[in-house]
């Protein structure tokens, strides 16, 4: 669906159609009319919720973000700005995304390690922070109480169930680290090992080069 196309769908006014009359919607925040906003949750400028969507009383939704459709932003969610949460994506009470995070689609979040009906584990859930940047690919599943790094790549499917670097990328179940990708999301390739055991890399795409030490990557300043 193009946006120019989109624009007749949308309302953006609080007490219109399923947003509650106490929800925020900052200037620009768009909701499609299918979609509910309870009471209490704020939308950031500029973003965009879409069809069949829940964002319920206590979320808070950074500016410039995209929720796509059968989206459930549960309450004390919090995203940054510029995130993209993909269609059927469920954010959990304790998940908590920064800036530019692209939740691809049907990908899972959790917020209980032992989950039972019969059994109330509210005063269990975990937190599940998700770094700058980083990227989790379609029906890749997060157990929750794990962090994920800044620019981190989740490929598709897998099964993350331990904390990932920053700059990692991680695929298979269960998730293991199968190479390094640069802020612009391409693998990056090593060019050099120096006498003091740090390692070079540079990114396939951009050209920008990182320096690998002790297991961390980092950019280099330019």
């Amino acid at each position: 669906m193009s946006e120019t196309g989109a624009r007749s769908e949308l309302v953006g006014t609080a007490g219109h159609g399923h947003v509650a009359p106490t929800a925020v919607l900052e200037a620009g925040a768009l909701v499609h009319e299918s979609a509910y906003v309870d009471a209490g949750a704020v939308i950031g400028a500029g973003s965009r919720v879409w069809h069949f969507s829940h964002v319920m009383g206590g979320a808070v939704i950074g500016a410039r973000n995209s929720i796509g459709q059968n989206v459930v932003v549960m309450n004390g969610v919090r995203t940054g700005a510029n995130c993209k949460i993909q269609n059927n994506v469920s954010l959990y009470e304790g998940v908590e995304l920064a800036d530019d995070v692209f939740c691809g689609p049907s990908m899972v979040f959790t917020n209980v390690l032992n989950p039972r009906s019969a059994v109330s584990r509210k005063s269990e859930y975990r937190a599940t922070p998700v770094g700058q940047g980083a990227t989790i690919g379609a029906n890749a599943t997060i157990v929750c109480g794990v962090r994920i790094g800044a620019y981190a790549f989740i490929g598709a499917g897998a099964v993350v169930t331990k904390d990932v670097p920053p700059y990692a990328l991680v695929t298979g179940v269960p998730a293991r680290r199968t190479g390094w990708m640069s802020a612009a999301g391409h693998r990056l390739v090593r060019t050099e090992t120096l006498a003091d055991g740090r390692e070079r890399w540079q990114c396939e795409g951009s050209g920008e080069r990182y320096t690998l030490v002790d297991g961390q990557m980092t950019p280099e300043a330019l």
